[in-house]
């Protein structure tokens, strides 16, 4: 038997299982979230040069892509841009400060990259 709040005033009722309670402004039930799509990762594309002995290099990072297609991917780099280059983890390192022809060459891809420092 559930006793109600109302017939005592004393009464500091936290929890009852008389109705469920709804909730404004919120889904019910969760939505899951699709992966998205190439043009809304986030594909940073940045100048490093530490640890390099003052040679500049630039990384591109984030691109949603597996191994076998980073590869060919950055041996069109370095072909189009004349520069050595080579893949650390998920990343593209390429030799010099070549930011903004990797960046109009991933735009025409569908990427959407976002440059990240100077």
């Amino acid at each position: 038997m559930i006793k109600s709040p109302v017939a005592n005033d004393n009464s500091r009722l936290v929890y009852s299982t008389d109705q469920p309670v709804q909730q404004r402004g919120k889904v019910s039930a969760k939505r899951k979230k699709d992966s998205p799509a190439a043009a809304q990762e986030r594909v940073i594309v940045r100048k490093e040069r530490k640890g390099r002995g003052g040679k500049c290099v630039t990384v591109v990072e984030g691109l949603p892509m597996n191994p076998e297609n980073l590869e060919s991917l950055l041996k069109k780099f370095k072909e189009m841009l004349g520069t050595g280059g080579t893949i650390k983890g998920n990343s593209l390192i390429i030799q010099g400060d070549r930011s903004a022809p990797i960046i109009n060459e991933l735009r025409k891809m569908g990427c959407n990259p976002r440059r990240s420092g100077g």
